[in-house]
């Protein structure tokens, strides 16, 4: 997935109106040297990925939270972003027999194969009758 500078002024605009994601001009002179996204958005832009290849094609009951998220490196225009979540850890619900839980660990890289967001998710699927 591409991010446009468009894409990044427009998130900001809306959720997160701070200089270095709105304005090329005055991000030159922040830490970052030039425009970047939001963190936020990052996270949204996983939240996507991980929806459209994942969440969308299974028996999704929603998640009780992330935790450990980091942006390690900033998203910048022009960037192609891939995701990727490897499973930690599998059980059944003790509550819910119907239910099992994952929890997994969630990283999202960059054209140069840097890592921009990390994360570890609990989702909640539903289970195939036996």
């Amino acid at each position: 997935m591409q991010v446009s500078e468009g894409d990044i002024i427009g998130f900001a605009r809306q959720y997160d109106p701070q200089p270095m994601h709105l304005d090329p001009n005055a991000a030159s002179f922040t830490i970052y040297g030039g425009l970047i996204a939001s963190g936020w958005h990052t996270g949204a832009l996983f939240m996507r990925l991980l929806v459209g290849n994942l969440i969308s094609r299974s028996s999704s009951l929603g998640s009780p939270g992330m935790e450990n998220l980091s942006w390690p490196a900033p998203v910048r225009p022009g960037d192609t972003l891939t995701g990727q979540i490897e499973v930690l850890e599998g059980r059944d619900s003790m509550t819910r027999p119907n239910m099992g839980i994952i929890r997994w660990r969630g990283e999202m890289r960059n054209q140069r194969g840097e890592l921009v967001m990390s994360a570890i998710g609990t989702n909640f699927f539903g289970k195939k009758p036996v």
